[in-house]
């Protein structure tokens, strides 16, 4: 943790009615103890595991390490394109990309922290084969290399990186993302086509009709199942929505875990539709996409920008389907783009856990 007090903004509710006709916030509030009937310590912070991958998953990193100690981020790996799809058609393995944007994330905002970020993040200007690579995907991949393993490699690097939290993949295989995509080629309008690839499908022109994994069958993590199972919060969102989010549902030990965990749910939705695979996406639209890929997830709240709502009514109406309450909050930075401001982020976040956890103070 930083030890910075993140600003807190106005929220906005917005409370359907959820199943049975209560309101969704009306549920049995979990009692004061930790899974498997171990009394949680008094101001103990909160356990939440963030999943998601890309820019997306880093915002919500970014914003989560500020107001817990106890935070694992659950890591898309489908990734084909850049230095990541180079390793992984040259070795074999995991993309790396997004588990070192997530460890670049949970870095400190002290000096060591801030050195170690910048220095996994840059790349490699050449005229030769290191051009573009970053240095955090090739110290990673030497790590999986000489261990042999996929999570401690990953917790070796965090803790040199002095980050807080740890980082999973969602599965220990590369996999491959594909999707239905209607009008991918602008020369057939009306025609499906399967489009093969994280990268193609994340910049198709078509609409995305449906999105699945190769092999459709993967293996969780058993870490990463482990942690949603005894999470306090699980936090799905923001990110590209058919190439970051949708993916971890797609993981059927995963799925699993995320439908019979104790935990309460937030989506945090994106600031703005996405070019290519959510061109044209309203918010309430975003939510039904995400009921079709996985229709027994249920969610406790969905996270919004106010701003970005223009039609609060369907997204009440949209969330009330999972059983969830909208919370609206002013979280986008003030410079005009499309992107979350950390300390905003984390306020939301923080005003969420204490509103609708109902399991003491953490701090």
């Amino acid at each position: 943790m930083t030890g910075r007090t993140p600003r807190l903004s106005r929220l906005r509710r917005v409370v359907p009615e959820g199943r049975g006709g209560r309101p969704a916030d009306a549920r049995a509030a979990r009692p004061e103890q930790a899974r498997g009937g171990k009394p949680r310590r008094r101001g103990a912070q909160p356990k939440v595991v963030a999943l998601g991958g890309g820019m997306g998953l880093s915002a919500s990193l970014a914003a989560l390490r500020r107001i817990t100690g106890d935070l694992t981020a659950v890591v898309t790996v489908a990734d084909d394109g850049g230095s990541s799809g180079r390793l992984r058609d040259e070795l074999g393995v995991l993309p790396p990309g997004d588990l070192r944007k997530a460890l670049a994330a949970l870095c400190g905002d002290d000096d060591w922290g801030q050195t170690w970020a910048r220095v996994i993040q840059h790349r490699f200007q050449s005229q030769g084969d290191l051009h573009e690579h970053a240095v955090g995907n090739l110290l990673i991949v030497a790590l999986w290399e000489q261990l042999g393993d996929h999570v401690q490699a990953l917790d070796l690097v965090g803790k040199l990186l002095g980050a807080h939290g740890r980082v999973l993949p969602m599965s220990a295989v590369p996999l491959e993302l594909q999707a239905l995509v209607r009008g991918h080629d602008p020369g057939r309008p009306d025609e499906v086509d399967t489009v093969r690839g994280q990268a193609t499908v994340a910049l198709t022109p078509g609409e995305v009709q449906s999105v699945h994994l190769v092999p459709s069958d993967p293996p969780a993590v058993p870490e990463a199942v482990d942690a949603v199972l005894d999470a306090d919060w699980v936090v799905l969102g923001p990110g590209s929505w058919f190439s970051s989010v949708i993916p971890h549902l797609l993981v059927p030990d995963l799925l699993d875990a995320l439908v019979e965990t104790k935990a309460r749910r937030v989506l945090s939705l994106n600031l703005a539709p996405q070019p290519g695979e959510t061109e044209g996406f309203s918010p309430q639209r975003h939510l039904e996409v995400l009921g079709r890929h996985a229709p027994k997830l249920a969610l406790d709240v969905v996270l919004a920008d106010e701003a970005a709502v223009p039609d609060r009514d369907s997204l009440t109406d949209a969330a009330k389907r999972f059983g969830a309450a909208v919370e609206l909050a002013p979280v986008a930075r003030t410079d005009g783009t499309p992107r979350h401001d950390p300390e905003l982020l984390a306020a939301a976040y923080d005003r969420i856990f204490r509103m609708h956890g109902r399991i003491g103070p953490w701090r």
